[in-house]
Order: C-alpha cells, then sequence, then structure tokens
C-alpha cells in the first residue's frame, strides 16, 4: 500500500505547490477539498492544512472538524491552517495592522524542536497574510518569531501538531524544503519511496488488472502528457491500445510528420487524420477568441469520435489528464480556471469508460516518468502548446496563408532557440501573428506587411511567468531571418509582459 500524505485544501493559491514540495520529498500526496478527508484509509502518515482566501472569523470561512483527525495523524497548519487550528481552539486570530507580505526572518525560534532541525538562524521565510495570530490556548508553545510576528509558529504540546505562519512550500522560503522534510520524514516517518521507477510499476501492474483485455482509444496531440500516457498504456497493454492524432491544420510547421515519425519509433499504435480542410473552413471569418476555441474543440471531438467508432469493441478512452487538471476540476470555490482541459467531456458523446494513466502526476512528475520509460528529449522537453494550437496565436480570423505565415516565422524563432542553446532555458516561447500591418522597405520597393511577435517567458509552474531575457544578439539575428525569409512579414517585435498581469498566450 503507498504511504500518503493528505493536504486539505482551504482554497490557497499555493497549495499545489505544497503537493509538488512534498513529491520532491519522494513522497506521494493528494491533495483534497477541505471537507473531503478519507477516513479509514490506512496508508495516511500526516495531514498539511493549507492556506485560504477567507479569514478565520468569515462566516464564508472553511471550517473542519478536526477531533477524529488529531491525535490520529502528525498535522502541519500552514497559514490559514495554523490560525484555524489556534482559532478553534480558543486562541485570538485578528485582522494585522498592516499586511504581512514578503519576506520575513525567523529571529527566534526553538533549535531543538523536530520541525527546525538543521534550520539555519534567522532564515529567511515567506509570509502572505491579512490576519494574525495574537493569542494562542495554554497548551500551544509558540517556537518562532520574527520581529513583525510573535507567533510565527508553534506546536501543540503533548501532540504532533505544528502550525506556521509563514509559507514553507514557496521558494523565497530559504530552508522550507527543510521544515517540510522535518515534518514529512521526521515527523510522520515517511519512507520517500515514490519515485517514477515506482510508479511506473505499480501503475502497469494496475492498467493491466483494471483493462484486462479490453481495447482502449487515446487521442494524442504530441504534447508530452498524452505521449508519456500512450507509452505507459502501450507498456501495460500493448497493441489492445489505439492512439489517434488529429492535423488540425494548426500545429507548427512539419509537426504532424515529425511527431507521428518518433511515435512511429515507441512502437504505438498511431491513425493519424488529416484534418485540415475540416477545420480551416469552420473557422473562416471566425474572430472571437472564445468562438475559435470552442469550433476546434467540438471539431476534434467530431473527427475522433468518427475514427474511434472505426475501430470495433472499443471499451475504454484514456487520456493524459494530470493532477493540476484533477485538482481545478475540484476547485472548493466554484471558480472554474479552465474551460478546456482533459477532465470530462468525451466520455458522455463515447459512452466509454476512463481511463487515466497519469492523472495523480504533476508536470515535471510526468516527464520524469518520460524519460524513465525512455523516451527521446525532445518529446518529454517540448514546451506547453495550447490545444487550439495557432489558432489563438493568430490574432482575429484564420486562414490558410496566415497559418502559413505564422508557421514559417515560428519555425525560425524555435529552431534558433534550439540552436543557441537557449530552447531548454525558457519554459514556452511562440510566435504570434498580430492583426496589423506596417510599411517597411525592401529594397527599392515599399512594403505594407504583417508584424509578429515573439513570445519566450520563464516559469517553473505557468502561474507566474516572468519574459525570458534572450540576448539582444539572438533576438536581432532572429528578427532578420523572419524577415528576410518569411513572405508577408516586414515588422517583428518582442513582448516583454510579466505574468501577471498579462498572460503567457495572447489569447
Amino acid at each position: 500500500m503507498q504511504e500518503k500524505i493528505i493536504i486539505l485544501d482551504f482554497g490557497s493559491q499555493t497549495t499545489q505547490l505544497i503537493g509538488r514540495r512534498v513529491r520532491e520529498l519522494d513522497t506521494y500526496c493528494e491533495i483534497l477539498p477541505y471537507n473531503k478527508f478519507p477516513y479509514g484509509d490506512e496508508s495516511i502518515k500526516g495531514v498539511i492544512l493549507s492556506g485560504s482566501p477567507f479569514s478565520v472569523y468569515d462566516s464564508k470561512a472553511f471550517k473542519i472538524d478536526l477531533s477524529e483527525i488529531r491525535g490520529k495523524y502528525p498535522i502541519l497548519g500552514i497559514c490559514y491552517g495554523a490560525q484555524f487550528l489556534a482559532y478553534s481552539n480558543g486562541g485570538k486570530v485578528e485582522p494585522a495592522q498592516s499586511r504581512e507580505y514578503g519576506r520575513a526572518h525567523l529571529s527566534h525560534f526553538c533549535k531543538d524542536n523536530i520541525l527546525f532541525k538543521n534550520v539555519r538562524e534567522n532564515t529567511q521565510v515567506w509570509m502572505s497574510h491579512g490576519d494574525t495570530i495574537t493569542a494562542v490556548p495554554e497548551n500551544f508553545k509558540t517556537i518562532a518569531s520574527t520581529d513583525e510576528v510573535a507567533i510565527a509558529a508553534y506546536q501543540i504540546e503533548g501532540e504532533q501538531v505544528w502550525g506556521v505562519q509563514f509559507h514553507p512550500e514557496v521558494f523565497h522560503t530559504e530552508d522550507g524544503t527543510q521544515i517540510l522534510r522535518n515534518f514529512v520524514v521526521d515527523v510522520c516517518g515517511c519512507k520517500q519511496d515514490w519515485s517514477p521507477a515506482s510508479f511506473i510499476e505499480t501503475t502497469v501492474a494496475r492498467l493491466k488488472e483494471q483493462l484486462g483485455d479490453d481495447k482502449v482509444v487515446l487521442g494524442l496531440s504530441g504534447g508530452v502528457d498524452s505521449s508519456v500516457a500512450a507509452v505507459l498504456l502501450n507498456k501495460a497493454i500493448g497493441k489492445n491500445l489505439t492512439c489517434i492524432f488529429v492535423d488540425h491544420g494548426l500545429l507548427r510547421k512539419n509537426e504532424f510528420e515529425n511527431v507521428m515519425h518518433d511515435y512511429e519509433h515507441l512502437g504505438l499504435n498511431v491513425i493519424g487524420v488529416n484534418a485540415k480542410d475540416k477545420f480551416y473552413s469552420e473557422l473562416a471569418g471566425v474572430k472571437e477568441p472564445e468562438r475559435k476555441r470552442k469550433i476546434i474543440g467540438k471539431g476534434f471531438i467530431d473527427v475522433f469520435d468518427e475514427e474511434a467508432h472505426k475501430i470495433k469493441d472499443v471499451k475504454w478512452l484514456a487520456q493524459g489528464t494530470i493532477y493540476p487538471d484533477v485538482i481545478e476540476s475540484l476547485s472548493i470555490t466554484g471558480t472554474v480556471i479552465k474551460s478546456h482541459h482533459n477532465v470530462g467531456g468525451l466520455p458522455e458523446k463515447m459512452n466509454l469508460k476512463l481511463c487515466e494513466p497519469l492523472r495523480l502526476l504533476f508536470k515535471d512528475e510526468v516527464r520524469r516518468v518520460g524519460r524513465e520509460l525512455g523516451m527521446m528529449d525532445r518529446l518529454i522537453n517540448r514546451h506547453p502548446f495550447p490545444g487550439p494550437g495557432l489558432a489563438v496565436r493568430i490574432l482575429g480570423d484564420i486562414t490558410p496563408e496566415k497559418v502559413r505565415i505564422l508557421q514559417d516565422a515560428d519555425d525560425i524563432f524555435i529552431q534558433g532557440l534550439r540552436d543557441w542553446g537557449l530552447y531548454d532555458k525558457v519554459w514556452q516561447a511562440g510566435t504570434i501573428l498580430l492583426p496589423v500591418q506596417s510599411v517597411g522597405v525592401m529594397g527599392d520597393e515599399r512594403t505594407y506587411e504583417n508584424a509578429v511577435a515573439l513570445r519566450a517567458v520563464t516559469s517553473t509552474d505557468a502561474m507566474t511567468a516572468d519574459w525570458a531575457h534572450l540576448p539582444y544578439e539572438f533576438l536581432g539575428k532572429i528578427s532578420n531571418e523572419i524577415i528576410n525569409k518569411v513572405k508577408g512579414v516586414n515588422r517583428v517585435t518582442y513582448d516583454i509582459s510579466s505574468k501577471p498581469p498579462s498572460t503567457i498566450e495572447w489569447e
């Protein structure tokens, strides 16, 4: 039985980051809504309570009865989690005189407390809260403070229960990983046996049991998630898996042919479908971004469904759903974060059972599993690419000629990143065709042609992103090459916007 840490989500924006940090400790964890604790699960080793956008004294605040959890499992409350533990036991939580946000230092902490083992003196931590704990119950012992926060951390005396008002999961908390390690490994006793190899072994065995001799169909996108899912399923059920790769005409230049070639080398049974004309026809004259997305989404389902019905006795639909998709689909605040990820959708129309072998993995873990499976780096390290493809990088209506212009310009940019050793240093890059034309001079003639924008960002999880500070020499060379080689472009710009307030994609 795979041991696990349960992270109860009270709505914090950094809950996923807590999960990632625990996984980085080679320990399996699950993020669940605050009110969905899996009572009776004997594999649970400890519980972490996340932050929240609410105040504990707010009438809308998320609250849970911890009486069946306390005493049975070690508990670590983070920010709201720490405040909730204190408040619900008679302590005081009040609005801070000024919002405590940003870097702080643990000026005092109990070095002999197991939570702070190997933590450096005056270590930097990250605060992000509008409330603060002003008094703790009698059996709560303060074990850390900063110059501004008297009760930065505490432990309930005689219990394996801790609370910290700072965020150990964020990068800016210097010894945050060590603090989490102390809780997960030393307090909870986790064996740190969660690895790509162990995931593959257990997942392949589970898939064999789940699927038996049934036939499975999977829609490939060329991206890392669906590709790794396909290789994992192929390892489990072999030729009972049929993959369908739809070319909607909005992929990168030569991508359909190149990816099909890679899939053949992986030994996958893949049906390639050229549906360019269908998509171009249905998108003709459409400018509104969301409408473009919906046309492409529906078109993909229609093509996929038609091809899947040509295969006899298919019982399962496999998808490359990953853990952030699952977490977002279970949003406890009711906010729809994405309307186009893999969770749900196709099974209703196709009347197939759903198989999602990667639904417990984060993106970086998917890549680690892909490497363990022996997949090529060019498939594993591909930048994220939007499902609607170049449709959301062509601002305005879509025509085959615009697609050609963008594909040619984008190919020069992406190949240039590879040639200069920059591709793996950015999270995502692409070219955008702008709905404007500008005056230029080529030879002795004036031109009035298209402008494109180059976009490259650095990030760890796409929640935030900074524009990539690419060398001027590189940008100059790429601009010159695009203008000289791509018919229809006479101006190149570089997007220096960060997320937030901008987004990575333009549409």
